[in-house]
């Protein structure tokens, strides 16, 4: 299971947002998971990668809408 700090990577790297020098460590270890590839000096999501992206952005618009409906 991913972390919060390797998903906000995996979303990061979906947007292209650059990132921080101080997150690439961990960016050895979504390669060796099969999360992410590099191309170049790029990186990019592999369908794996791009798979747990939107199943997290799924999870978290469903725990949105049960915390906006009113209870009872």
């Amino acid at each position: 299971m991913l972390h919060e700090e390797e998903l906000s990577i995996l979303r990061d790297i979906s947007q292209s947002v650059a990132f921080a020098d101080d997150r690439h460590g961990k960016m050895g270890q979504l390669i060796a998971d099969g999360y992410v590839m590099k191309d170049g000096d790029l990186f990019e999501l592999t369908p794996k990668g791009v798979t747990a992206v939107e199943e997290h952005a799924a999870a978290l618009g469903a725990s949105d809408e049960e915390q906006a409906s009113p209870i009872g």
